[in-house]
């Protein structure tokens, strides 16, 4: 508990001390999210915060496990490259596929460090399932789909951060929650929390930086990890429904995105302004609002992971349906599950200069 409380705070010391640092730099090189048509800011905001969040998350890390093991290593240097891929994306808008390539090579660097999915729960009978070959697709699979949900809801001033840290702190708590809690995960979990509450107060409206796509995609990568990492002690299939529950508005969120672009024949990365934030907005909701709503679902979703974590079979499975059917009545009732109107106009950013 105590080497968790010093991850937290080595790493929100550190996020709130290198934030800063890396708006000058994006204002002095150039890096700025400038908006277009699909944008819901209306002044250029600087990109690198994840630069700032993965310092802090690794200085964390590195601190509190003395250096660290092959799987520390394996997450860092993992990591690493999830951050550049990201920021080449930041700078210069990567194709699709050559995005996704590098998001797989990003994730394989886990299992050459020993960070995969090894067993599943046996969904008919007792024991558990040897993935054996497929450990290390299934890993990769998990590793770029949740960076991909992350990626997706980083859409609002805030809001990646904010569903991010909540995430983490639900991870830290399943940890803790376990019959012998392993150590890593726990720090991980404590270390992304605190580089996420560190960069909010600089990244929720007005935002005066943003994640980028190199900041929302390591979030991902670092929560696909720390849940991989818990599943070492625990079945998977247990383990990885927390964060799975946890990130169940994003998850749908995607989910609803790839089917209404399927339906309309267009590219499932083709991006739009019709994801649960933007039906927010739409509602009249201000950005924070909107931020905070996300947050609240967020947080309701986390404890309901934990109490499925310490339920029993038909308990969990009753809990999951609930959850289930919550998120599609929220779905409905905000517009999702038919066409929309256009978003109405936001609230602007104030001008930034390069003295700010």
């Amino acid at each position: 508990m105590t080497d968790a409380w010093e991850a937290f705070a080595i790493a929100l010391t550190a996020s709130l001390a290198l934030t800063p640092v890396a708006r000058r730099l994006a204002l002095a090189v150039g890096a700025l999210d400038r908006p277009n048509e699909r944008s819901v800011h209306s002044h250029p905001v600087p990109l690198l915060g994840g630069l700032a969040v993965f310092l802090a998350f690794s200085a964390a890390t590195l601190v509190t496990t003395r250096g660290g093991g092959a799987p520390v290593h394996g997450v860092l240097l993992g990591g690493l490259a999830i951050v550049l891929v990201g920021l080449v994306d930041d700078l210069v808008t990567l194709r699709p596929a050559a995005k996704l390539a590098g998001q797989v090579l990003a994730a394989l660097v886990l299992p050459a460090f020993g960070v995969r999915i090894d067993y599943i729960t046996n969904p008919f009978g007792e024991g558990l399932l040897w993935m054996g070959p497929l450990a290390v697709p299934v890993t990769v699979l998990w590793v770029v789909a949740v960076v991909n949900i992350m990626n997706l809801v980083d859409g609002l001033d805030g809001l990646a951060t904010g569903i991010g840290s909540i995430a983490a702190l639900t991870l830290l708590m399943a940890a803790f929650l376990q019959p012998e809690p392993l150590a890593l995960p726990v720090l991980l979990a404590a270390a992304l929390a605190g580089a996420g509450l560190g960069f909010l107060p600089y990244n929720f409206h007005p935002a005066r930086i943003f994640l980028g796509d190199a900041g929302a995609m390591f979030v991902g990568y670092a929560l696909a990890a720390t849940s991989v990492l818990g599943s070492l002690k625990s079945p998977a299939a247990i383990t990885l429904a927390v964060p799975v529950l946890a990130l169940g508005l994003p998850i749908l969120d995607t989910g609803l995105a790839i089917y209404r672009r399927w339906r309309r024949g267009t590219s499932i990365a083709r991006a739009d302004r019709e994801h649960f934030h933007h039906r927010l907005l739409q509602l009249g909701l201000s950005q924070r609002e909107a931020a905070l709503a996300m947050y609240l679902g967020t947080g309701w979703l986390g404890i309901s992971a934990l109490a499925v974590q310490k339920a029993s079979l038909w308990i969990g499975l009753g809990i999951v349906l609930f959850v289930a059917l919550s998120l599609g009545l929220a779905a409905w009732k905000v517009g999702m599950l038919h066409a929309g109107r256009p978003a109405r106009p936001l609230r602007p950013h104030p001008p930034l200069t390069r003295s700010d």
